[in-house]
């Protein structure tokens, strides 16, 4: 029996616990009571009997005397999900055997149970124990762990009641904190968790390795001491450490999960409970459950409809969701402060401080971008006086270093480093702007003509045209050739009042976009608006626009003129400083002052605003086309401005209201630009999304019978990676205008498994993990895999530019940069050359070869927001030459859209495992979903591999531009293609409905649109989805989903929030 329990002891999820000074407890079983350790004093309790004390390997466990040992019950059985992080591979099958041995002898080691089974106390009514579970009222000593957040202090169990995660990890993940301490009656005693090496205490990145002197458990945290060169002598294997968290739940030897009969005694809380209580206790820490039921708390706003009356209804559904983001908003990014932060400092061209630091973006929701204002601010020391100062963000390096402008330049305290503090500066400007277009769109009716007005509103209106000459040929010079989709694309829209555009990835948006603004700036109508959500997508747009030789003036906001771009020389700032008239020497002359002395007197600040203004209207009225983004277009300078003409790109990007902004300018003709299969606008409130506010004015005008005319030829991808996305998102429409040979790497030697398609999907095993946010997700596996499918790219010839990483989790994505830099094998500088970004981040962008590093694996947890089809679409559709997926078959291929993309690497055999020198065909099975009959009245309802009513089906995750945020709803066009259902599920998540926000169980860091999240039921879909045309997507129009019945509870809650 000894050698068969030593066998179970090398399994990494079992630790070997006994007596020695790294013990992270002393777990000690010679009864050498009075060791001392100096540094953990905390660390050192003496166990305080021997029932407690954890057996070693060389203690016989025989049935008979299990009960006297409070043994870890992970230990006996094999760690769920096949051990983590490939623990476990050293488990051969005669291991197993043993383990399941092991187990039945070791099914009668508990914890001393703290109250006889005689004392029933009734979960559901009374007063709790100081140490009770909060969310459920579990009391066992063994099972609690108190949140260790001074401003907390709640105990919280080990149980998952009806959540796929523990109830104490729920806790953590919405509350963002991330320290616990075991319960003083514990077998563990009264120990707070932290690292053995730097006392770090965060558990997202604790994890254990049972050191080598067999009796021992160490405690380490992921980062960065994993890696840190001195542990490597310790004689402890490091590439066995495991988190203690594993499937969302503390490891069972820490921390035992509550018995059958607990559970069944204690309070039953669903995930949608706990959502609110945790959103509750952020203003009213003592609140309890029963607060939930008070009228007030937590009312859903009105959702946005189909039609409206007429604009004040408009406003009035719209406006309450606009504030709702804006109060989220500014709760977000004011209280993103960092203190002790070290500073560079620097001088800019223009003679202002600049001052660089780094600001790291995995902890923190919010990322930074160029115009965002900073208050740089120091408390002052008895040398120094206390000094702040506001400042722009001007540009962020890839070493995630920002560059911050000072407003002040006197008085900076240039000689310190250390010790100052960062806070956002919040600006309502886009929110209010927002709010005053609908004003305008309401009260003046001058704001828009009638034929758009009344189509905005969805009502009836007779079909007008264009009365305009067409010009002879629809190309603009300067511009490639337009292809026969393109063509149509610009005639239809020079004789439409109303125009949208689809453009699926790489058909030539942009192109096409400048040769409608050119023909439309041709026929005399007055100036030409043009706008794009993002300064990125306006800044290509004004180049291709300029092109064509029309004058564009592109406007700026005045807190990004600091920030470099690429058209420079066509923004209004740039081109008012280089007027070179005689009458404007005077506005140069005063500039000049300005500049160096950093201010003007009174009087000559009057007259140079005055000359100033004066030249930027002259400029502007001079250009043929006006280009911001939608938000610039409510820019005071353009106050008086009339623009008849306007169009909008990437208009799926932008939310409704936003896009209203430009066209309340006097708008006759509209023309928007996007693609509704693509992601969709973000917004950070939850509540303000499960309204609708994530939905793009786009996809309501395609509702309401608005046809897009759709751009058909790809001129990005290598045709054997457009085939996927156009037969699952685009109906198989989309031709290639480039040809196998043109995108053929002639010199690159990379071992792609079928040389003329250059793409596989590489089968990875290695568990997920909660990063260090404790509100998204890695996988070390794949991120060691990254690297060395980058390092293989390299060394045959690729340069880094032409590579980008790509992944959903934020939490992956800053681990593959960091792990890139530790062991790269090749030179440092070039892995920091290569980009690393989020999935959302990538769209409207491309790369040469891409590497998708899809992260989930796990047993309970789903596959998140992997499951927005729009997802998937964008991160299969960045690739120029050549594609690498890394993920596991198993857990994604319950999802039908990526069961069926896998089915396609794996009919082509590009589904492949082992070396990257040996790459086989991969023989892991994935269940096909059944075939359903293509009915698009059937609804998709919860399926298998769902857990109905489940917080987590969301993956926690904040790989958004700027944060964790809900995306709008996706609808396929047309009628869908076989290719999707061919492998629907028999009940996947409705793939393309609106499923997630009729769901309050969501994670408020979690982006889960089509996620595991729970059976949803037609009633609560947004109507809006289903009436206006069948074949738009794939809702039932009155099929109950069988399954009902587990969702009840949910639907109860979440009835109401349409009566569309």
């Amino acid at each position: 029996m000894d050698s068969q329990a030593n066998n179970l002891y090398e399994t990494a999820s079992q630790p070997d616990t006994g007596n020695d000074a790294y013990t992270f407890l002393e777990f000690n079983t010679q009864g050498e009571e009075d060791f001392d350790y100096p540094e953990f004093q905390e660390l050192s309790q003496p166990i305080r009997s021997s029932t407690s004390a954890w057996p070693t390997p060389s203690d016989s466990i025989s049935p008979a005397e299990a009960p006297s040992s409070s043994e870890p019950s992970q230990s006996a059985t094999k760690p769920r999900g096949g051990g983590t992080g490939g623990a476990n591979n050293n488990n051969n099958s005669k291991e197993t055997g043993v383990v399941e041995a092991l187990a039945a002898g070791m099914s009668g080691l508990n914890f001393e149970d703290t109250g006889g089974d005689d004392e029933v106390f009734d979960y559901g009514k009374g007063d709790f124990t100081e140490h009770a579970c909060r969310y459920c009222g579990v009391t066992n000593p063994a099972c609690v762990v108190r949140c260790n957040v001074p401003s907390c202090r709640k105990w919280f169990c080990n149980s998952r009641g009806n959540t796929s995660g523990s109830h104490i990890v729920n806790h953590l993940v919405r509350a963002k904190h991330k320290e616990v301490c075991l319960h003083k009656d514990s077998p563990l005693g009264e120990t707070i968790l932290e690292c053995y090496n730097c006392g770090c205490r965060n558990v997202f990145l604790l994890g254990f390795i049972s050191a080598k002197t067999e009796s021992v458990v160490v405690l380490l945290c992921r980062e960065p001491c994993l890696s840190v060169n001195a542990l490597k002598d310790m004689n402890w294997d490091l590439s066995q450490w495991c988190p203690l968290i594993d499937d969302r739940c503390f490891l069972q030897w820490l921390l035992k999960v509550p018995s059958e009969q607990e559970q069944l005694r204690a309070r039953q809380i669903s995930a949608q409970q706990i959502n609110k209580i945790e959103e509750l206790w952020k203003s009213n820490p003592d609140a309890s459950l029963e607060d939930l039921e008070k009228p007030g708390v937590d009312d859903e706003p009105q959702p946005v409809a189909l039609k409206y009356e007429d604009a004040y209804q408009y406003q009035n559904v719209f406006a309450p969701l606009i504030k709702l983001e804006a109060d989220y908003d500014k709760m977000m990014k004011e209280s993103q402060s960092k203190d002790s932060i070290t500073i560079r400092w620097d001088i800019g061209l223009n003679k202002k401080r600049i001052a660089y630091f780094v600001f790291p973006k995995e902890d923190n929701e919010l990322r930074l971008v160029p115009g965002d204002e900073l208050r740089l601010r120091y408390s002052g020391d008895a040398v120094h006086p206390s000094w702040q100062s506001v400042g722009h963000v001007i540009k962020l390096t890839a070493q995630e270093e920002v560059a911050l402008e000072l407003g002040a330049s006197q008085g900076v305290p240039v000689d310190l480093t250390h010790g100052f503090s960062v806070d956002f500066v919040w600006k309502s400007t886009s929110f209010d702007r927002m709010q005053g277009a609908m004003k305008t769109f309401a009260v003046d009716e001058t704001s828009v003509s009638g034929y758009i007005y009344h189509h905005l509103l969805g009502h009836e209106v007779e079909m007008q045209m264009v009365r305009n000459t067409l010009p002879r040929r629809f190309g603009a010079p300067g511009l490639p050739e337009l292809n026969a989709s393109q063509v149509f694309a610009v005639k239809s829209v020079l004789q439409k009042p109303i125009s949208l555009i689809q453009g699926p990835p790489g058909t030539g948006k942009t192109v096409t976009s400048a040769a409608i603004v050119y023909h439309m700036a041709k026929q005399g109508q007055g100036q030409v608006l043009v706008c794009a959500p993002s300064n990125v997508a306006v800044d290509q747009l004004a180049e291709k626009i300029s092109a064509t030789g029309l004058k564009v003036v592109r406007l700026c906001a005045k807190s990004r003129e600091a920030v470099s771009s690429p058209v420079e020389h066509l923004t209004l700032h740039y081109q008012v400083r280089h007027l070179d008239t005689s009458e404007k020497s005077e506005l140069h002359k005063l500039q000049q002052l300005k500049d160096e002395q950093g201010e003007l007197s009174s009087s000559d600040e009057k007259k140079y605003k005055a000359l100033k203004r004066a030249t930027e209207r002259e400029i502007s009225q001079s250009a043929d086309v006006i280009c911001c983004t939608c938000v610039g277009a409510g820019d005071p300078r353009l106050a008086n401005f009339r623009f008849r003409q306007v169009l909008i790109d990437e208009s799926t990007q932008a939310t409704e209201p936003e896009c209203l902004i430009p066209l309340v300018l006097g708008v006759k003709q509209v023309v928007l630009l996007g693609d509704h299969c693509q992601l969709g606008p973000v917004i950070m409130c939850k509540k303000a999304a499960r309204a609708g506010l994530a939905q793009s004015l786009f996809e309501r005008l395609v509702l309401l019978g608005v046809k897009p005319i759709r751009l058909q030829v790809q001129y990005r991808m290598h045709p054997a990676l457009s085939e996927f996305p156009s037969n699952s998102f685009y109906e198989g429409t989309l031709q290639n205008g480039v040809t196998i040979n043109e995108r053929q790497s002639p010199g690159i030697d990379f071992p792609w498994p079928v040389p003329n398609r250059p793409m596989f999907f590489y089968v990875q095993m290695g568990q997920e993990e909660i990063s260090a946010s404790g509100t998204s997700y890695l996988n070390r596996t794949e991120a060691a895999n990254v690297e060395k499918i980058v390092t293989t790219f390299l060394k045959s010839g690729v340069v880094p530019s032409q590579i980008g990483v790509i992944t959903p989790y934020e939490g992956q994505r800053a681990y593959i940069v960091n792990y890139m830099s530790r062991n790269g094998a090749l030179r440092q500088q070039l892995y920091k050359e290569i980009e690393v970004a989020s999935v959302d981040s990538f769209q409207g962008r491309e790369k040469d070869y891409i590497i998708l590093s899809c992260v989930r694996s796990n047993e309970h947890q789903g596959i998140g927001f992997l499951n927005d089809p729009r997802r998937l679409n964008v991160a299969l559709t960045r690739a120029r030459y050549g594609i690498v997926i890394l993920g596991n078959p198993k857990v994604l291929s319950k999802q039908p859209l990526w069961n069926g993309l896998l089915t396609h690497f794996k009919e082509h055999e590009c589904l492949v495992e082992g070396p990257l020198s040996n790459l086989k065909q991969s023989m892991v099975q994935f269940q096909k979903p059944k075939k359903i009959y293509n009915d698009r009245r059937l609804f998709y309802g919860g399926g298998p591999g769902i857990v109905p009513s489940d917080a987590f089906g969301a993956s926690s995750s904040n790989t958004d531009r700027r944060g964790p945020r809900s995306r709008g709803p996706y609808m396929p066009t047309g009628h869908p293609s076989r290719s999707v259902y061919e492998y629907m599920a028999h009940g996947s998540q409705g793939l393309f409905t609106q499923a997630p926000y009729n769901d309050q169980s969501q994670d408020d860091a979690s982006q889960n649109h089509f996620g595991a999240s729970q059976l949803q039921s037609q009633s609560l879909l947004n109507p809006l989805y289903s009436q206006p045309f069948a074949h738009y997507n794939s809702q039932p129009i009155n099929v109950q989903n069988p399954q009902q019945h587990h969702s009840s509870q949910q639907a109860q809650g979440s009835q109401n929030h349409y009566n569309g």
